[in-house]
């Protein structure tokens, strides 16, 4: 697991935030679609709102290694074995041997960016879209949120994949 990585990940949806969600950008749009307005927006703790979101942001950039570096998977598949731990088992050999030929196959910021649009069209956006429909919220609002985190999480992806 990449630590480095992670971290510089997980501050990613608050750089992104910051600018997409910003008046200029998209963020009177998102306060008319959210229902909100700067009254309502006041007195809020941001000290727990960030501490939160960073937090969240790390759980994110955890979970976001698993999903665009396809190695990560090799390992939990042999790791099951029973000699897997003891050296010079045939799991132990096996996986050294596909580590070391295929340890850095695909691990590029491209290749994480590509899985992290995959991942947020085909699990953020039917996420975000049952709860804002049940929520009573438009097809704007819905867009709005799936493009920040569309974006959000393919830079994500492509920090983590990308650094070795």
């Amino acid at each position: 697991m990449n630590f480095i990585a992670i971290g510089i990940a997980a501050l990613v949806p608050m750089i992104i935030g910051f600018i997409y969600y910003h008046p200029k950008v998209v963020g009177t749009a998102w306060m008319k679609a959210s229902g909100l307005d700067e009254e309502k927006l006041k007195g809020a703790n941001m000290a727990v709102i960030f501490g939160v979101s960073l937090l969240l942001s790390f759980m994110m950039a955890m979970i976001t290694q698993v999903i665009v570096i396809h190695q990560t998977h090799l390992g939990s598949l042999l790791a099951v074995q029973p000699d897997f731990k003891e050296a010079g088992s045939v799991s132990s050999e096996l996986y050294n041997k596909l580590m070391e030929l295929y340890g850095q196959s695909f691990r590029t910021f491209k290749h994480g960016v590509f899985h992290g649009v995959i991942f947020s069209l085909f699990f953020v956006l039917p996420l975000l879209g049952t709860n804002a429909m049940f929520e009573r919220k438009g097809f704007k609002y819905i867009m709005i949120n799936v493009g920040y985190w569309t974006i959000t999480i393919a830079l994500m992806g492509g920090i983590i994949c990308g650094m070795p």
